[in-house]
């Protein structure tokens, strides 16, 4: 099903619906400032099952929340000072940054490694979810090929990411598509892993940090 919204005045309706949708395990699909975005709540284990099905298993590949704040990510990852200076400085925006898990989150996707990207898009609708469901959204990719895929480098991006919001029918798992009219550009995000002492990009997107 597709909800077509302004991104600039986003129908409180049908955000009440979204709610109700993943607060009952489903999926959602929406635009991000990079390319379409699938997503569950943190808090449905039925919604976090049917997103690693779709997936692939987080095991292999590190899953990412989407945050409206950086206070909500300190709720779900370990953040210091280099942290938090450096994700200020690049948020909001088309930035994935690798963090240390916090043990609540380790726990709900039963990783062995204890590691969780955290992103704020540079995008209304995926932070109008957020603060609609009042707690991050567990999110991917939306990707043609999701299980053989798993991790997508950004020169491949071209071939398998969708550009409009009907073009996301074909993924049959999706309970909701926002589709705001825009058609996104074919871009990944940047990945920052962090969880060492210095920071290292492991994927080069779009988003661009001049010291790294």
């Amino acid at each position: 099903m597709i909800k077509y919204i302004y991104k600039t005045s986003i129908d409180e309706t049908i955000m009440q619906k979204v709610k109700k949708i993943l607060s009952e395990g489903g999926l959602v699909a929406y635009p991000t400032d990079t390319s379409w975005g699938i997503g569950c709540s943190i808090n449905s284990k039925r919604g976090i099952e049917r997103l690693q099905k779709l997936k692939g298993n987080f095991k292999k590949n590190t899953p990412t929340l989407i945050c409206s704040s950086i206070s909500q990510i300190s709720d779900v990852a370990l953040l210091d000072n280099k942290h938090f200076r450096l994700i200020k400085q690049y948020t909001p925006g088309p930035h994935v940054f690798i963090l240390k898990a916090a043990n609540k989150i380790e726990k709900k996707v039963t990783m062995k490694r204890a590691e969780i990207g955290v992103r704020i898009p540079d995008h209304p609708v995926p932070i109008k979810i957020v603060e609609t469901l009042g707690s991050p959204i567990f999110s991917t990719t939306a990707l043609k090929n999701l299980t053989e895929l798993g991790w997508l480098e950004a020169g491949y991006a071209e071939e398998y990411l969708f550009e409009c919001g009907w073009e996301l029918e074909y993924i049959k798992e999706l309970d909701l598509i926002l589709d705001t009219g825009e058609t996104l550009p074919k871009v990944l995000s940047t990945v920052i892993d962090m969880t060492d002492e210095e920071p290292v990009i492991t994927r080069r997107g779009i988003g661009d940090i001049p010291s790294l």
